[in-house]
């Protein structure tokens, strides 16, 4: 008795207390009212009583299935007159067929209903979808959940979608929750409702109907109201304070409507074990009463165990409709339920006062989301409006805005000193990490460890000093699996206890809470999903070419309560991402692909690397072609092309502004002060800024392996070169031909003693590049290929850039460049193309450097950071703009120093349509860079244009270079 009463007593206060609550505006009222109503009064007064009655249903289909199945449904639109159709799994053409086979026969319009929690993904396949809601939960920005559920109400709207059933605003206190979980936005009631009101706004903005799921409240469940009936234990209270909080909120903003869920709530409905969908103190003396809402009521689907284990097929529609819902939801049996609720008319247990509110609720609902003026929907082109490019790039903002460090003990991340770091990759999981390994891969020399032993996998980890841990579960729902297997705990503390450990989970949060302890792990970063761009932003935070800015949305135990977030920085290390988030146009950057096409066809190179980045974020990044003209090998992001004169500016010129930024040198440092020897040469007083403006009377270069060649068989000279390596012959010039010690002095003394040029003008010149070289060597007492090493390339995470490629990398990574039949009478492949410094070992100042694109702009990102990154300061900014200046521009001398500089008139290396203070330089293989300070771009073509033969100029009499970086720039929208 006396429990009885406090139940009683319980949900009176609670009925007072939402009472409280005003009056609010009916969500289904348009401006156009006194219009809506004649509408709906014109439709309602000709239908019949079957025809009322069929509006309460809303029966699903499959796009998926056979005609046969889809068929039934035209049955229940012409015999029973059904008000809605759900669609569920399927295709987005398929369903757009059925769609407009639906509304053409249905006398009153359909009303066209989905589940698009993550958009359209969720029930269907060649679609956008985006980051559960958990992941959303995690980002403090609701501007961006506003314009999610802004994108997806314009894909309902596209495919003729009139309510998607979302957002879920259940609080997710219950980790154990089997069915709801990653639906939810996390734990926190008030987080819950500011994320569900933005993303309910964003939706009904656009026209589409929201409806909060799943009323009162699912989230403290440990079952699965599909499967069965779940309870809910808590007192009106309770209820009240958390679960209703959202709901309030909701309603207050214009709510359009509820779904009702299958509970047993016992403090709410005193009928042991009565679902709440079909419980009038639920659905009308709460919900329209108490909380004063007047948009439509859904049941949830009345197919569900929750409810059907409860009442017979039809009964249980009856029942639900007594209860006060609107709208009945998947009946298993439309045609008894129709039949069972028209005898209660006639019985009067249902008042056509009861039956008119309703319908005429459905109508109201039909004329707001435009169903008084239906258009079918168009199917041209809705794959391509459906998976656009402004939504994947919503996308890529979403999950990195999610990303949320919870330990980052001594700042592990990100990860800075690359030069210092051997880092090694460990997968765990049921599902792939290979995007995310890709991923780190492009900032450092990243290897995956593998193991099928725990002490096999700890012995090889001691040559690592950077252990990161990818956890990585399926992302096929948000209700896969997300635990770890007790294997995997115990690797992953030992892994921990014994390394330098970042753990990276792309799986639910709750995957923690089986974690024992967290103490030994330097890092962890929640990742939330497993998917592709899930996998890369989480790398790139990794290595600082983002920022984490995301907080837990739930509790993970003590260390870890709800709102854990830890903010870093990034380290302006480049990103990678799509060119709409940084101003571009991904359409009119496609234009590239016909260009490379057209140089590919035509036979201008066999393939190439491409890069484009802007503001830091590389957003095309694309390989054509194959190695060679057989089509043997196809060009890879890893492969290593030769550089030829991009050494210049990648190698020499970067411990040049070095040497000057430390007052080492000057740009009127004179050659004679750099190398004694030149004391009597005609070269002693040309100075750095001079040679390298290229106006010194240089000559251009000079032909040193034509003296060492047979005057018969015009072959290489047995007097100069050896098939194989001894102390006198000892540089390698190719993989079977060495070269004469001795003979690297002689050739440098024919530099010393060469003429000048009689006229001072401007004329491009690689001799400086030697004298740079021998000064720099000299200087620093070690090569230029360990000097590039030791001050720039391991710190900047370029381990794709060396000389002397066939001493580091597998051969099928390096692309050839030409068979040589003027000098070495073989293909070049793995070794300099450049005569010159073929002839120095492999080692020039002006060439000799092999690269892959990623690598390159990696260089001239630094650049253009003035000097700086990944954290590093190399050089003052200032001191880069002294080499970025044309001081002989007067004298019609273009160059800065070092670096070229756009034509003065309408002639040279660039499109002619970039600022003045941009720089880059090309090279003799087909390779190009260059770098705009103005608009922040970095682009970077690679390419082995001398293969088979160097006489081929076609890429540079057609301009392919400029071309493109025209279109790059006509692709800059703001």
């Amino acid at each position: 008795m006396w429990h009885s009463i406090k139940k009683y007593i319980s949900f009176i206060v609670l009925f007072i207390t939402i009472s409280a609550y005003s009056q609010f505006q009916n969500p289904l009222i348009t401006e156009d009212e006194d219009a809506q109503r004649r509408w709906v009064d014109s439709v309602y007064s000709k239908m019949t009583l079957k025809e009322k009655v069929g509006q309460l249903f809303m029966v699903d289909v499959f796009s998926s299935k056979p005609k046969k199945d889809t068929d039934k449904i035209k049955k229940l639109i012409e015999e029973y007159h059904i008000g809605g159709v759900i669609f569920s799994k399927g295709g987005p053409n398929r369903q757009a067929k059925l769609n407009n086979e639906y509304q053409e026969l249905s006398k009153v319009p359909l009303l066209i209903g989905m589940d698009a929690e993550w958009g359209l993904a969720m029930r269907l396949d060649s679609t956008q979808a985006f980051p559960w809601n958990m992941t959303l939960g995690a980002i403090q920005n609701n501007d961006l959940i506003e314009e999610t559920g802004r994108q997806i109400a314009r894909h309902c709207k596209r495919l003729g979608v009139h309510i998607n059933f979302a957002p879920v605003v259940d609080i997710n206190t219950n980790p154990k929750n089997p069915i709801i979980g990653n639906r939810s936005f996390g734990e926190s009631k008030e987080m819950v409702t500011q994320k569900s009101l933005a993303f309910m706004k964003g939706m009904q903005k656009e026209g589409i109907m929201a409806s909060a799921k799943h009323f009162p409240g699912h989230g403290d469940t440990d079952s699965d109201s599909h499967k069965t009936l779940p309870t809910i234990n808590f007192n009106a209270q309770r209820i009240d304070s958390i679960e209703l909080y959202p709901y309030k909120q909701l309603i207050k903003e214009g709510l359009s409507s509820v779904m009702v869920a299958h509970l047993n709530i016992p403090s709410l409905e005193s009928r042991v074990g009565y679902p709440s969908s079909i419980s009038k103190g639920v659905v009308t003396t709460l919900l329209k009463d108490s909380l004063s809402f007047e948009g439509l009521i859904f049941t949830d689907a009345l197919n569900m165990k929750g409810a059907s284990d409860f009442k017979s097929p039809g009964e249980i529609d009856l029942a639900a409709f007594l209860a006060g819902n609107d709208v009945l939801l998947i009946s298993e049996d439309v045609p008894l339920a129709s039949q069972k609720i028209i005898s209660a008319y006639y019985s009067k247990i249902v008042t056509e006062e009861r039956l008119a509110h309703s319908v005429r609720k459905i109508l109201l609902a039909k004329y707001k989301v435009g169903l008084h003026k239906y258009k079918p929907v168009e199917t041209a082109f809705l794959y391509e409006e459906l998976n656009s490019v402004k939504n994947k790039t919503l996308h890529h903002s979403l999950v990195e805005n999610s990303l949320t460090v919870l330990k980052n003990d001594r700042a592990v991340m990100p990860v800075k000193n690359l030069d210092l770091k051997k880092v090694a990759y460990v997968s765990m999981g049921d599902d792939s990490g290979d995007a995310f390994y890709q991923e780190l891969n492009k900032y450092a020399k990243v290897d995956w460890v593998k193991a099928n032993q725990l002490s096999e996998m700890i012995d090889q980890l001691r040559n690592y000093n950077y252990v990161v841990i990818g956890f990585h579960k399926s992302n096929a729902s948000p209700w896969k699996d997300y635990k770890f297997t007790d294997k995997e705990l115990v690797w992953l503390y030992e892994i921990a206890r014994l390394n330098t450990t970042v753990l990276n989970i792309f799986a639910r949060p709750y995957a923690m809470l089986d974690m024992l302890t967290t103490l030994n792990f330097e890092g962890i970063l929640m990742a939330y999903q497993n998917s592709e761009v899930s996998q890369e932003k989480a790398a790139q935070m990794l290595f600082g070419g983002i920022g984490a800015k995301g907080k837990l949305p739930v509790s993970l135990g003590e260390d870890f309560p709800v709102g854990t977030g830890i903010e870093t920085r990034s380290l302006n290390r480049l990103t990678y991402g799509l060119p709409e988030s940084v101003g571009m146009n991904s359409y009119k950057l496609k234009r590239i692909d016909s260009i490379v096409d057209r140089t590919l066809k035509e036979k201008m190179a066999p393939g190439l690397q491409l890069i484009v980045a802007r503001k830091g974020k590389v957003v095309f990044n694309k390989n054509y072609g194959y190695h060679t003209y057989n089509k043997l090998r196809k060009v890879k992001g890893t492969d290593i092309y030769d550089l030829a004169s991009l050494t210049k500016i990648l190698a020499t010129l970067p411990l040049v502004i070095e040497m000057k930024d430390k007052g080492i040198v000057s740009l009127d440092t004179r050659v004679d002060e750099m190398l004694p020897s030149f004391k009597d040469s005609n070269k002693k007083d040309i100075t750095i800024r001079s040679m390298l403006s290229h106006y010194a009377k240089l000559r251009a270069w000079i032909p040193f392996y034509l003296k060492t060649l047979d005057s018969v068989t015009q072959k290489p000279d047995k007097k100069y070169y050896r098939t194989k390596s001894s102390d006198e012959f000892n540089i390698r010039v190719t993989e079977n031909l060495y070269f004469r010690s001795d003979m690297r002095d002689s050739l440098f003394l024919r530099i010393r003693d060469s003429e000048l040029r009689k006229r001072l003008r401007y004329k491009y010149s690689d001799l400086p590049y030697y004298l740079l070289k021998k000064y720099i060597e000299n200087h620093y007492g070690n090569s230029l290929d360990a000097l590039t090493q030791q001050h720039f390339y391991r710190s900047l995470g370029a381990n794709n850039t060396s000389y002397l490629p066939s001493n580091k990398f597998k051969k099928k990574r390096i692309v050839p460049t030409e068979n040589d039949g003027a000098f070495r009478q073989e293909i070049i492949h793995g070794y300099v193309h450049d005569q010159g410094a073929a002839m120095f070992g492999g080692i020039g100042g002006h060439a000799g450097l092999f690269s892959n694109a990623n690598d390159v702009a990696k260089i001239m990102q630094m650049y253009l950071n003035g000097g700086s990154y990944g954290g590093k300061q190399y050089f003052k900014s200032q001191t880069l703009e002294e080499f970025n200046t044309c001081y002989y521009c007067n004298r019609d001398v273009r160059r800065g120093v070092g670096f070229d500089k756009p034509q003065l008139g309408d002639i040279g290396p660039t499109c002619g349509c970039i600022s003045k203070t941009s720089f880059g330089h090309s090279g003799f293989t087909g390779t190009f860079t260059w770098a705009d300070p103005e608009e922040e771009i970095v682009y970077v073509f690679l390419s082995n244009r001398t293969f088979p033969d160097s006489a081929n100029r076609k890429l540079i009499s057609n301009d392919i270079r400029s071309e493109i970086q025209r279109v790059i720039y006509d692709a800059i929208d703001y």
